[in-house]
């Protein structure tokens, strides 16, 4: 008789919009077979119980972190808090003797990088990031056209992402807005982006010339409040958010406001908003590829466009997640060949789930045994720390001027 597949017991540390659903109430749902969650912690107990409801788990709360690891000794953490707060979760989770799940960025300064890495190897664990985006279908399709030489040798890139002013207006009422926390946008977006880049090219960035400003939000709004709750700028202001109409969000963040103070409609045009929302870079990569990448916040449409430039043709891809019109259920992506090579147009159906089917085939290759990971799409901390390193000389260079090479900021990580 076959003897019962152990499941993974793990902890979950964090109970905001991600923790709650994607690594809470729909891990469980799909993957419960494989998974077990024995444990929900964060500083903000009513919050806690609210998400441990929403996932339908009885699973102990906790607000003390080491306790939490101490009672009950999972062999996996998943680290869903803010930024800044990750490195000190993930190193207590690693000598607890736990395997850690991060979601991106992993982290926010070469200094708490360096940390991190030296945890994993000094105590034998296994630290995963939370890339979904190499995941998908397209990107994973894209990938196989590279690696067969569709194009030839890749030379250059274009890369250029879209956040909309629902998406993009979002991440400026949250702690996102401020550089302590989130390391700006060119870490805590950009991280997806430049890891793509990273994964597709199979090269390291080692030199970054980056521009960023805060145009749109911030002080160049037209009036200002705390929160939209309160605002008397309501009825004239295009940002307004009324977090009651959305019952999942009212019900994780409004009332447990009271313990911690975090509201979840803060004022897009706070004036003491750090970080840039109209951002370019151009990467350099040790492979020689030259990248040109942008990402605006504040667009009328939402999605990226990508073309990758070789020395037998180009592979394009305008990829839709919203606009003010219909799309097909499906991605395009056309390959071009040099020399009357003629046109490929290839169709890849959206699947179900986040990222057009990337969460789910990224949960299915972390806890389903035997997983072929073909396409190396399975992050560990070097890439974290990679995309990281990449966002982090864009700030640099954005704020200081001149190209910021990648070595000096992590000499360990990027040599």
């Amino acid at each position: 008789m076959e003897q019962a597949r152990q499941r993974i017991r793990y902890a979950l540390v964090g109970t905001g919009n991600r923790g709650t659903t994607m690594w809470g109430r729909e891990l469980l749902a799909g993957w419960s077979e494989f998974v077990e969650l024995v444990g929900i912690c964060d500083l903000n107990l009513m919050r806690a119980e609210r998400a441990r409801t929403m996932i339908g788990s009885t699973a102990p709360l906790y607000a003390d972190f080491d306790a939490m690891l101490a009672e009950l000794n999972p062999s996996l953490v998943i680290v869903c808090t803010p930024d800044d707060t990750h490195d000190d979760l993930i190193v207590r989770a690693l000598e607890s003797g736990a395997d850690v799940i991060s979601e991106k960025p992993m982290t926010t300064t070469p200094e708490k990088i360096a940390r991190i890495r030296e945890a994993e190897a000094r105590t034998g664990r296994r630290v995963d990031v939370s890339f979904n985006y190499r995941f998908s279908p397209t990107s994973a399709r894209i990938k196989e056209l590279i690696e067969e030489g569709a194009i030839g040798e890749v030379t250059s890139v274009d890369f250029h992402w879209y956040l909309d002013n629902q998406h993009g207006a979002d991440y400026f009422r949250r702690w996102h807005a401020f550089t302590k926390h989130s390391g700006s946008l060119f870490v805590h977006k950009a991280t997806h982006h430049f890891d793509l880049l990273n994964w597709y090219l199979d090269s390291d960035p080692v030199e970054v010339k980056g521009f960023g400003q805060l145009l749109h939000y911030g002080p160049n709004g037209p009036f200002r409040g705390e929160r939209c709750r309160t605002c008397p700028h309501t009825g004239e202001c295009d940002y307004y958010f009324d977090l009651s109409s959305d019952k999942f969000l009212d019900t994780l963040y409004e009332e447990p406001s009271s313990v911690d103070g975090y509201v979840r409609d803060a004022c897009v045009f706070r004036e003491d908003i750090d970080i840039p929302d109209t951002m370019t870079a151009s990467i350099l990569y040790r492979s020689g590829v030259q990248v040109s990448y942008s990402l605006n916040t504040y667009m009328p449409i939402e999605g990226h466009h990508i073309a990758f430039n070789g020395h037998r043709g180009r592979i394009e891809l305008r990829q839709y997640e919203r606009q003010p019109w219909s799309v097909p259920p499906a991605d395009e992506i056309v390959v071009i060949k040099s020399f009357g090579g003629g046109t490929e147009h290839i169709w890849v159906p959206h699947e179900p789930g986040g990222h057009y089917g990337g969460d789910n085939r990224m949960r299915d290759m972390i806890f389903k045994p035997g997983s072929n990971d073909r396409l190396r799409q399975r992050a560990g901390s070097r890439a974290g720390a990679m995309s990281v390193l990449c966002g982090l000389a864009a700030l640099e260079s954005s704020r200081a001027g001149g190209a910021v090479a990648i070595t000096p900021l992590s000499p360990e990580i990027a040599r």
